[in-house]
């Protein structure tokens, strides 16, 4: 399983020479990260064009502020009772089928605010983009995961997210900048761009097998106990649940609180402190600029850096910030703040990616990144729900409730990481760096010993 992009011949004789252990890209992977790349920046650019006026255009139909919010919540809501179905799907079936249903169906749902609806179907319609959506992301990371070797696989990340925060970037500031009086344009663009994501995404093959350098087992004896059920006629193989992979859902939830939050009450906050429309536009676009621009750097520390740290760190830094935001009165301040938040994410994405599939096999990716995004989806909804309410009742509760709560799910994942290394194992003749031994726990006595096992890294099983 994974997806790959056919390589050349030139390509398929530079793999056989190259020396074993080599963690030299293929041509095949670099063309597939760029292709990925392309395909969410198109998606995403599309996407975010239409969230600003929303809400306002929900009202235009004849709906209430509390209908628009409702409209807004279909899309997470949908994302969370479909991510890990699809991700499951795309373990089946293939990523790339997954990938390009995905981006089709959220065209199809775009293009469908073009017809005669009410406020009412506009929920259904927010709903089916937010499974389209879901798909496409689920199915992109998936493929890196399947494909990219662990010790490249931050990097590889790195330019997904790169591609979508790029596109994050531009397609606010162009819906800020159209308005209500275009929406109808804007949700044909948006649908169009979404089947123009297909194209880069057609080139991707899958059928053959993958070209690409498999991803190293995990060498559990649960992990050869289920590669073997792997070939099994009855269905799919177990997914395998470890301390990294539990510590990066963690994560993921402490992900979707912290922008369940910002959803909702950023602009809430800025127009509270006098900020005008073009900053309020500005801001989101400045969060967007600098993720971007570090991508590269971001995905290159998470290869050869410990990863726990970075995760903990870059989190860690975003939910200062994101207690200290209600307190400052000053819209430039507040601007630059976000803008270098968006640092501590750049750095935290690649590596808690890279920890989640660490040791995972390409037949379980899929459903792997379900669960991640159903428990960065969930989390957002809920904070989005919560956010608002607790806005009205004053400026600080949301922010430092959700600050609050990140630092408490920080403080669980750095004990559930301490038995995980955190550097990549770089292959021999990889003179990047040099991998860091694993920590050897001490040994317990008494009732702890019997969790010693579970702190080795042995796995349990869920379908």
């Amino acid at each position: 399983m994974g997806g790959g992009v056919m390589s050349s011949s030139t390509a398929r004789r530079s793999d056989r020479s190259a020396p074993s252990g080599s963690s030299a890209p293929s041509d095949s992977s670099v063309r597939l990260i760029r292709t990925l790349t392309v395909t969410v920046f198109l998606q995403w650019m599309g996407s975010t064009a239409i969230v600003p006026m929303l809400p306002p255009y929900i009202r235009h139909l004849g709906g209430s502020d509390a209908l628009a919010g409702v409209v807004m919540a279909a899309f997470f809501a949908a994302g969370v009772i479909s991510q890990y179905p699809i991700g499951r799907l795309a373990d089946r079936v293939g990523r790339r089928p997954v990938l390009i249903a995905g981006l089709v169906t959220y065209a199809a749902a775009s293009m469908s605010f073009l017809l005669p609806i009410t406020a009412d179907v506009a929920v259904l319609l927010r709903a089916l983009q937010g499974v389209g959506a879901g798909a496409a992301t689920v199915a992109a990371l998936a493929m890196i995961a399947g494909s990219v070797s662990l010790e490249r696989r931050g990097r590889a990340f790195a330019s997904i997210y790169g591609g979508e925060l790029a596109g994050m970037a531009v397609g606010p500031l162009i819906g800020s900048i159209v308005g209500i009086r275009y929406m109808g344009a804007m949700f044909l663009a948006s649908g169009l761009l979404a089947l123009a994501a297909c194209l880069p995404a057609l080139r991707i093959k899958e059928a053959g097998g993958p070209v690409l350098r498999p991803v190293e087992p995990d060498p559990s004896p649960a992990s050869s106990r289920e590669e073997s059920d792997a070939g099994r006629s009855s269905g799919l193989a177990r997914v395998r649940i470890g301390r990294s992979m539990v510590g990066a859902l963690v994560c993921a939830g402490a992900l979707g609180l912290a922008n369940g939050v910002y959803d909702i009450c950023w602009t809430l906050l800025l127009l509270a402190r006098g900020a005008s429309g073009l900053e309020i536009g500005i801001s989101w676009t400045l969060f967007a600029v600098p993720f971007v621009l570090v991508a590269r750097p971001s995905g290159w520390l998470a290869d050869h850096l410990d990863r726990r740290v970075l995760v903990l760190a870059g989190l860690g830094v975003s939910a200062v910030l994101c207690a200290s935001y209600p307190f400052i009165h000053n819209v430039p301040v507040l601007i630059l703040l976000g803008a270098s938040e968006a640092l501590g994410f750049a750095a935290a994405m690649p590596a808690v990616q890279s920890l989640l599939t660490q040791g995972s096999s390409p037949s379980e990716v899929g459903r792997i990144q379900g669960m991640f995004g159903t428990s960065q989806t969930a989390c957002t909804a809920v904070a989005a729900a919560f956010a608002g309410a607790a806005f009205a009742v004053t400026a600080w509760l949301p922010f430092v409730t959700v600050a609050s709560l990140v630092g408490v799910a920080l403080v669980v994942v750095t004990f559930i990481w301490l038995p995980v290394p955190g550097r990549v194992r770089h292959p021999t003749g990889d003179s990047e760096s040099t991998p860091e031994p694993e920590p050897v726990p001490l040994a317990p006595t008494g009732p702890a010993a019997q969790l010693s096992g579970e702190a080795a890294g042995v796995r349990v099983e869920v379908q």
